[in-house]
């Protein structure tokens, strides 16, 4: 176990640097356990690094200490049970890179150098989850500490509580130091890449989108948004495509979208880990941003999408430094998903909607404020439209894309109160509530501020 003092990290939601105490490198469990203690016995607050990719801030502490995980990223394979045991440090490439060897997948994140255990905890979803669930739904085992420092294994078979509870909102109870996944056969390419349109073809673009939501195919998937692909360039439509099949059937899904004539081309039949290599972002990139998401359903408006295209273009066009940015609908298929009860785990995020992600980035300081007022107008504008999803029973975001600024209540809906329970069992004095905190007597109730 190791400490470094007086150091100072940059997560990707966060507009200021953050300066904690120390940072202790952890090897082991047990050394998990006794950073626990120490931070406890000495009144100490204390924050989970896992991947380092935290997008809620949870990993990040002003003065205190984090337990870093990030050197216990061992991936064991075993291919004859099909399963991968991963240790909480761990990014999806090493999950990746392991499984690869063996003509396997797991169902992972869209970007491959983000951490495996917030996504996993969060209730994720990634390029398989159409045709195998949500990440959560393919958890087999958690090996974790809990807020006393007590090591425990949480799974169908022992303490089936604490697993209902991690499949949803694991960061909230407690520092996971090891996972079991269930593998799928993948020996095969799978088609993917990017695609680059000009604005004039989302009209058609748009028309694809809908068609694809009442195809419902498991084995696909489909990213579109904004993106500047440099900074001498408008605002375009990034398409992220994928498909799990032969490149035959890939281009026979694909072909309305390609027949408008992108401008940029890059797609091609390529490894799994290949493919999850696309979509991957410096966790800790040179300058500021913020992250945030939120839900659509079908069909999608064509004003809508002209309407964030205007806004999100003039925002670049003003802070040219600023295009790194991106505002990304996320269509992965949601039948697989949406079979499982909303009550079979705690994660609540099943519904006929899909995830909205963005990104700003921008340099100067005294722009912060002028970004998240971006930020909170983008957001409105989706919020105040026929699309949004977050209505009445369904989440207003996925719990890994949501700001302290969405309540509990709007991101776990009819699971929170036994959530709340459980953590009055496992952690009565909520110490683990940076990522969510499921008991605050605070919450806001009218969901996301805009």
């Amino acid at each position: 176990m190791q400490c470094v003092y007086s150091t100072c990290s940059l997560h990707i939601q966060r507009k200021l640097m953050f300066s904690q105490g120390a940072i202790v490198e952890v090897t082991s469990t047990s050394e998990v356990s006794e950073a626990v203690q120490f931070a406890r016995k000495h009144h100490i607050n204390f924050v989970t690094e896992a991947g380092g990719h935290s997008t809620t801030g949870s990993s990040a502490t002003h003065g205190g200490l984090v337990i870093s995980l990030t050197k216990m990223r061992r991936v064991l394979t075993d291919p004859a049970s099909k399963t991968v045991c991963v240790q909480g440090g761990a990014i999806w490439d090493d999950v990746n890179e392991s499984t690869a060897a063996y003509g396997l997948a797991v169902v992972g994140s869209t970007a491959s150098n983000t951490g495996v255990a917030g996504p996993t905890l969060g209730g994720g979803f990634g390029w398989l989850t159409g045709r195998y669930g949500l990440i959560s739904d393919n958890l087999l085992s958690v090996r974790m500490v809990l807020a006393d420092g007590t090591i425990v294994e949480a799974s169908d078979e022992n303490h089936q509580d604490l697993f209902w509870a991690v499949r949803g909102a694991g960061q909230a109870f407690g520092i996971v130091t090891e996972l079991v996944f269930r593998a799928y056969d993948l020996a095969g390419p799978v088609y993917g890449g990017t695609l680059i349109f000009t604005v004039d073809r989302l009209p058609g673009i748009l028309e694809f989108a809908n068609r694809f939501d009442e195809q419902q195919d498991e084995d696909s998937g489909f990213f579109f948004g904004l993106a500047a692909p440099s900074a001498a360039d408008r605002t375009a439509i990034l398409v992220l495509p994928f498909y799990n099949g032969s490149e035959e059937k890939a281009e026979e899904f694909f072909a309305p979208l390609i027949s408008l004539g992108p401008s940029i081309n890059k797609t091609s039949m390529m490894s799994y880990k290949e493919l999850n290599r696309i979509a991957n972002v410096d966790p800790v990139p040179e300058g500021r941003k913020c992250f945030t998401g939120t839900k659509v359903s079908m069909p999608l408006d064509r004003h809508l999408l002209c309407d964030l295209w205007e806004h999100f273009d003039a925002i670049m066009e003003k802070y040219p430094r600023s295009k790194h940015s991106v505002l990304m609908f996320e269509l992965i298929p949601y039948e697989k998903t949406i079979s499982v009860p909303i009550d079979a785990t705690a994660c609540a995020d099943r519904g006929r909607y899909y995830n909205v992600a963005l990104l700003l980035c921008w340099y100067d300081p005294e722009h912060d404020g002028t970004m998240h007022t971006y930020m909170r107008a983008l957001l409105s504008r989706i919020k105040n439209s026929a699309c949004y999803a977050g209505q009445k029973e369904n989440v207003q975001a996925n719990a890994n894309f949501a700001g302290h600024e969405i309540g509990a209540t709007y991101l776990f809906r009819d699971n929170l109160p036994r959530l709340q329970a459980l953590k009055r069992k496992y952690d009565p004095h909520n110490i683990f509530s940076k990522w969510h905190n499921l008991i605050s007597h605070t919450e806001k109730q009218s969901g996301l501020q805009c």
